[in-house]
């Protein structure tokens, strides 16, 4: 479509705002004679093609073999005077690529010239190559991702381990692989696509949902106890959560008690009582960090549920400041068990108890555990204490309190708890004649009276008005 009225806009013009115009308007501005020479040419500053070395050469031997054909239809349609139609050329070049153009030519007014307007297809073709480029890296990442999801679905479908997919939002089962299916006794159909809780038995419900929730703020949750519905075959329950689409899902990989075989009856009803148990009791990993606790330790801990325990280092809860934690470890690692250790639990909101602990180092394979029983100390008849300790009885007890104890204490506590049973099995031979006692420990009846008075023993007043029962 032309201008509505060339003569009353541009009929002004001389030949320089011509000129300008027909430069302007193009990356290439040639202008040929009617028998296809090239007479004059421009470009602009971006084009830096040379055309000052095409003026005076035929337009079609500036082109390419190829190129040439399309020349011819260029010329000969302006020679008409038939609408300008666009056609790509190529210009060789004497290093590199060749130059791409877009031509379009149209009559000039006089003596049968033709001004051809030229636009560079350089950029243009940048930005395919770059588009084809890109194009290829996504169709070679498409069939990477595919191929990945190809072996994560074969294994998937060949794991032995029974997996769950859930949808975290809605903790429903997402995809279940054969394994589980085999596991949970129930048709794929069945599964897919039920609440995660229905697999389990009313029991086990809470500790289901538990468990979930739990993966819902930690990046890992593992050996969750539950019972299924269907077979009421005891489980654990492991996960993790992961993020797809931006939508939270979770992996649950369910486990036989014991292994690849069920636990007995006998050894579940175990499992189940330790869990009941008065006595606390944790299973550390061979860090010392908590795997799984009963509910008398959780209860220890003053904390909300074994949720928050597990990965905490045990020494967070029990030992007293120093090195009482490590004396325990130490002694622990050297011997492979533990007993009547007693030491300080640690409840997380500041409450503390004098407790005994007994622990064992256990091995599966590559991998150790610690196992802690947490019997509270309390007050027992028939006990001597030291510093807060039993009495100890053996070298390797005394070994013990090294660390927990400063040694001039341990001295001295010892050496008087000595010498009071000392004066006491002194006084119960003598039927509790002073004199005759003090003989016999090779005292003076005064330093028996004062080592007496130290101990709180017997009614020395009445004892020294009597003269002493002789």
């Amino acid at each position: 479509m032309g201008f509505l009225s060339a003569d009353a806009r541009l009929g002004a013009l001389d030949a320089q705002g011509i000129a300008g115009l027909l430069a302007a308007a193009a990356d290439l501005t040639l202008i040929v004679d009617a028998k296809g020479v090239i007479i004059d040419a421009a470009a602009s500053a971006d084009c830096n093609a040379p055309v000052r070395e095409w003026v005076g050469r035929p337009w079609i031997d500036t082109v390419t073999i190829e190129s040439r054909p399309k020349i011819e239809a260029l010329l000969r349609d302006a020679q008409k005077g038939t609408t300008p139609r666009g056609r790509q050329v190529n210009h060789p070049a004497a290093s590199g690529p060749d130059l791409p153009v877009r031509y379009s030519a149209v009559p000039a007014a006089a003596g049968g010239a033709i001004v051809a307007f030229g636009r560079d297809l350089r950029p243009l073709a940048a930005l395919q190559q770059r588009v084809a480029e890109a194009q290829q890296e996504m169709e070679r990442e498409y069939h990477r991702i595919r191929n990945a999801e190809k072996r994560y679905r074969l294994l998937f479908q060949l794991s032995s381990e029974a997996i769950l997919i859930l949808d975290g939002a809605g903790s429903r089962i997402a995809e279940a692989n054969p394994a589980a299916v085999a596991l949970v006794g129930k048709a794929a159909k069945k599964i897919v696509g039920a609440a995660f809780g229905d697999l389990f038995d009313e029991t086990s419900r809470r500790a289901a949902q538990s468990f979930v929730t739990a993966l819902l703020v930690a990046p890992r949750v593992d050996n969750v106890h539950a019972q299924l519905a269907e077979s009421r075959e005891s489980l654990l329950l492991s996960g993790a959560l992961f993020r797809q689409d931006g939508a939270a899902n979770i992996i649950v990989i369910l486990s036989r008690m014991g292994g690849a075989t069920a636990l007995s009856g006998e050894k579940t009803g175990m499992l189940n009582a330790l869990e009941r148990m008065p006595d606390a009791f944790a299973l550390t990993d061979s860090n010392r960090r908590i795997l799984a606790a009963n509910a008398a330790f959780v209860d220890l801990a003053q904390a909300g549920s074994e949720e928050q325990l597990r990965g905490e280092p045990i020494e967070r809860w029990i030992g007293r400041p120093g090195v009482d934690a490590e004396v325990l470890f130490a002694n622990l690692q050297t011997h492979g068990v533990v007993r009547h250790f007693s030491t300080l639990a640690r409840g997380q909101y500041g409450s503390s108890e004098d407790v005994e602990i007994s622990a064992v180092d256990v091995a599966e394979g590559a991998r150790h555990y610690l196992g802690f029983c947490i019997r509270s100390a309390g007050w027992r008849a028939g006990r001597e204490r030291l510093g807060g300790h039993e009495l100890p009885r053996t070298a390797e007890q005394f070994a013990d309190l090294v660390g927990r104890v400063p040694l001039k204490n341990l001295v001295r506590e010892t050496t008087d708890l000595i010498e009071r049973l000392c004066i006491e099995a002194a006084l119960e031979l003598t039927h509790d004649n002073r004199a005759s006692a003090a003989e016999m420990l090779g005292l003076s009846r005064q330093g028996l009276y004062t080592k007496l008075r130290r101990y709180g023993l017997g009614d020395l007043d009445d004892d020294e008005a009597a003269g002493d029962g002789e």
